[in-house]
């Protein structure tokens, strides 16, 4: 198994200024990622995906590849295939190299666990017919509780399930449980990227994580996930469908 491993980590953030060099319990927000990326048995390469010079210096200091991509391919609204095919075009045509299978590890989520990384590998290799996997977890938040205001000015669910007169109405524990995705980790195959654009096909297969990793999109989580570190160990944290913690609103 050739498994190439992607890290996205552009110069610019709106949100968080240059936040994939934010030091997070000491060390650049993008060092984690890298770190489990090379603890991980089954991955083979780890290539950092930049139009950053110094995020490109910091990547190669702590033993990951560099490919530089262009400024369209960086912006705020810029895609994940975009990238993904910069990089595996760039691989083919100056090494012929093309892997089985693409890991997206996005260095916005520090703390991972290098065992679930090669479960999650594993565990996709054994499923032939999935065009994607992608890691999920418990949400407690629902949307068949969540409105939205119509044109006329009346409240309009989101979605509704079958057989449910008013889901709204209805307790919590006859709703059917609902998935988030937490960006742990995602991976494709080469062929889908291509023949399909798209990093995830039709067919995605699920990854339940128990308790998934802060994501740091805003300021205040950069000190939730550094009190996540010091609070536990969030790097033992897979349950595959554990639905022991489920927890809806009511």
């Amino acid at each position: 198994m050739e498994v190439l491993t992607l890290i996205p980590a552009r110069g610019g953030s709106k949100s968080v200024p240059r936040k994939n060099l934010l030091t997070i319990s000491g060390k650049p927000l993008i060092y984690w990622t890298i770190k489990v990326a090379n603890e991980a048995k089954l991955i083979s390469r780890v290539i950092v995906s930049t139009d950053d010079k110094e995020i490109a210096d910091i990547a190669r200091s702590f033993k990951a590849e560099v490919v530089m991509r262009p400024s369209e391919l960086s912006g705020d609204f810029s895609r994940d295939i975009e990238f993904h095919q910069n990089v595996l075009n760039y691989l083919r045509d100056t090494e012929s190299y093309i892997p089985d299978y693409v890991v997206n590890l996005r260095p916005t989520v520090p703390f991972r666990n290098p065992e679930i990384i090669d479960q999650a590998i594993s565990t996709f290799s054994k499923s032939p017919d999935a065009h994607s996997l992608r890691s999920v977890h418990i949400s407690e938040q629902t949307p068949y509780k969540m409105w939205k205001i119509g044109e006329n000015g009346f409240l309009e669910t989101i979605t509704n399930p079958i057989n449910q007169e008013e889901p709204y109405n209805t307790p919590r524990q006859l709703l059917p449980i609902i998935y988030w995705q937490d960006g742990y980790i995602d991976i494709t195959r080469p062929r889908i990227i291509f023949d399909m654009n798209s990093t995830t096909g039709k067919k995605i297969l699920p990854f339940v994580i128990n308790n998934p990793s802060q994501d740091i999109d805003y300021p205040d989580h950069i000190k939730k996930a550094e009190d996540q570190l010091m609070r536990s160990n969030p790097l033992n944290s897979f349950k595959k469908n554990d639905h022991t913690n489920l927890r809806h609103p009511s």
